[in-house]
């Protein structure tokens, strides 16, 4: 027998979200909730673990499925009609009782919305329990405005009796503070069959799981709870509200880490980490930065204030200047992005590369020390060592109905303005002359030109200054008013 399967509880409404996206859905630094939680799940437990989804679950299921891989094995169970907490859990007996036998020794149940929980807490309360010998033990804390939370009731020697949902309590029972967060540990043949004990007599109608601990106190069983000092932990995210709190919380949390890990914020409150992103020592992030999804940078590399990573990899001893975008780009060690550069996914950026001001790569790898410095757009290309792309150059690669392939090989110098129309190769060691719009392929150590021969006129802007000059002294004499030439002539002789 395993020692712990695990329940994590996806299946709520989430009215206040006001969303058409199921609420453990919704991000946070990065990861829908419900991943957060999974995740922990899986860590913690030796046997099973099941989801149990019931409203938008098809999309529940479908974010699963595509995380399969980090989170087998996973088992999805249904709660088609939404009727309480101990009916959700009940759903997951045919998975974990299989044969009316539990497979594991305890059950962990945790709210697929809380994601700041820690693993560390739940071993500790995992400690707890095994050490009193409890049936049941259950996570609490104390909030300083309660409204909302079921409040848990103890006996004198610390023994919880009971926990009290918030619309069904006293005014007394109200006053207290500790709150139950929804985090239990629970002897599995105890836990289901407690669960068909059930009864749906509360203000709801609904079946309470909190309902077990009063079962478990009327058998003479333990029931424990552990206190955590950090609310946070235990925070619902029910609300818009609620998840830009949790975001906060775990974007603070992230920081820290990387702090700590030797990675540099010059301004950590404006420094945004996604929770799958991971970054080398010594590199140092400025300002307005923001690294999301799988993105993974290099050791002593700088990115400057305003850019954003997407998942990319960056290599050791890059420069990313200011405002640049990298999505789904790889960046190698010791080369040079932006300022205002965008990498579209597909990029390839090779060691000591430059990609400058105001260019634009999509799908294209630039090879070893070459350099794009300004104004360019370069798509679906292959660029060699050590090229130079003159500013404004651009790669034709869509004709309308399809798009085509660039081949720059090594050496070729690309003069400014020039257009590549694919698809084209240029040969190795070839010179493109600036505004050239080059349609056939160019031989190795080649020149090629393609623009209108240039034609010299000596003394053409001298003399069309000149006739410029007459037309225009011609008007201002017939613009003048009459015997104003007169007075001239006599102003300019009197004052001679």
């Amino acid at each position: 027998m395993k020692q712990i399967s695990a329940i994590v509880m996806a299946a709520g409404l989430g009215k206040r979200m006001r969303s058409k996206k199921a609420k453990v859905l919704h991000p946070v630094a990065g990861r829908p909730m419900v991943w957060y939680m999974t995740s922990l799940a899986r860590r913690v437990a030796d046997g099973h673990v099941v989801v149990v989804v019931g409203h938008q679950g098809e999309q529940v299921k479908a974010f699963l499925d595509q995380e399969k891989k980090a989170l087998e094995p996973l088992d999805i169970a249904v709660q088609v009609k939404q009727l309480g907490t101990g009916h959700a859990v009940q759903q997951a007996k045919s998975v974990l009782m299989p044969k009316g036998k539990p497979v594991s020794e305890l059950c962990l149940i945790l709210n697929g919305d809380t994601p700041l929980l820690t693993q560390a807490t739940v071993q500790r309360l995992m400690t707890q329990h095994q050490a009193t010998q409890a049936a049941v033990t259950i996570l609490t804390t104390e909030l300083e405005n309660p409204q909302g939370y079921g409040r848990v009731l103890r006996r004198p020697n610390g023994q919880v009796i009971k926990v009290v949902e918030d619309k069904d309590a006293t005014a007394e029972e109200k006053s207290n503070h500790e709150v139950n967060v929804g985090t239990y540990l629970v002897n599995s043949a105890f836990l289901f069959k407690a669960l068909d004990s059930l009864k749906p007599n509360n203000a709801q109608g609904e079946y309470y799981l909190t309902d077990i601990i009063g079962l478990a106190v009327a058998q003479g069983l333990r029931v424990g709870g552990m206190k955590t000092d950090d609310a946070d932990e235990c925070f619902g995210v029910n609300s818009r509200e609620h998840l830009a709190f949790v975001e906060h919380v775990m974007r603070g949390r992230i920081r820290s880490r990387w702090l700590a890990e030797g990675v540099t914020m010059l301004d950590p409150n404006t420094t945004f980490i996604d929770d799958n992103v991971e970054i080398g020592q010594d590199t140092v992030l400025y300002p307005c930065v923001t690294i999301e999804g799988t993105t993974k940078i290099g050791c002593a590399t700088t990115i400057r204030s305003h850019s954003r990573l997407t998942n990319s990899v960056v290599g050791d001893g890059v420069i990313i200047e200011d405002s640049s975008i990298l999505d789904g780009a790889v960046v190698e060690e010791g080369a040079s992005i932006g300022p205002f550069a965008r990498l579209r996914p597909g990029s390839i950026v090779r060691t000591k590369a430059k990609v400058g001001n105001f260019v634009e790569l999509k799908n294209v790898e630039l090879g070893e020390g070459s350099k794009a410095n300004h104004l360019t757009y370069l798509g679906d290309a292959t660029i060699g060592k050590q090229v130079n792309i003159g500013a404004g150059t651009i790669t034709c690669n869509y004709d309308g109905f399809r798009k085509e392939r660039t081949v720059i090989e090594d050496g070729v110098f690309i003069g400014s303005d020039s257009q590549l129309v694919a698809p084209v190769t240029i040969g190795k060691g070839a010179v493109v002359a600036a505004g050239s719009t080059v349609t056939q392929n160019v031989p190795a150590d080649g020149l090629t030109l393609s623009r209108t021969e240039q034609v010299n006129r000596e003394g053409w802007a001298a003399r069309r200054r000149a006739m410029y000059a007459k037309d225009g002294a011609k008007a201002k004499k017939n613009d003048a008013p009459k015997g104003a030439g007169r007075k001239s002539k006599a102003l300019k002789k009197k004052t001679l």
